[in-house]
């Protein structure tokens, strides 16, 4: 089944997606989060075929989300580091992380985040930027941003 595409779609959840809404491209930003930078890591590691790796490498580097760096010139080898926005993509990742904690793994979770600075285990949360405090959907409510008319989200609810 081929793939549709959002880009035309004014949503910026839509336009998320169709940067990193194919599920390789998720793992590979994980797998680069976790310090892993070369081809053949990443292959090894996600049992990817290396068309479909080669694919979703390129993409992301198209996108910006990660850049290449070259570490050997014979043969021509590169590294894949995190660029600003794909380093950007970490709270989403890790809200991902944690509902699959919470949903979707029975033995618990497979990982813990644990802060560098204090040593314990830690958890993110959404936090309102003007008080702080801690937000769910039920705390929000869409308005119309810079980006869009008015009148378009006049009749619709989040």
């Amino acid at each position: 089944m081929e793939r549709k595409s959002f880009a035309a779609m004014d949503c910026s959840v839509a336009q998320c997606l169709e940067v990193v809404g194919e599920w390789w491209s998720m793992l590979i930003i994980r797998d680069t989060f976790m310090g892993v930078t070369r081809f053949d890591d990443f292959q090894r590691r996600l049992g990817i075929s290396r068309n479909i790796l080669r694919e979703r490498l390129n993409s992301l580097v198209d996108s910006e989300v990660l850049e290449r760096v070259p570490y050997s010139e014979h043969p021509p080898r590169d590294d894949y580091r995190l660029t600003q926005k794909g380093r950007d993509l970490w709270p989403i990742l890790t809200a991902m992380r944690q509902w699959g904690d919470q949903y979707a793994a029975p033995s618990g979770p497979p990982i813990e985040l644990v802060h560098g600075w204090c040593g314990k285990s830690t958890h993110v949360e959404m936090v309102c930027d003007g008080c702080g405090e801690r937000l769910s959907y039920r705390d929000v409510k869409a308005v119309p941003g810079p980006g869009r008319e008015a009148n378009i989200l006049a009749t619709s609810k989040v």
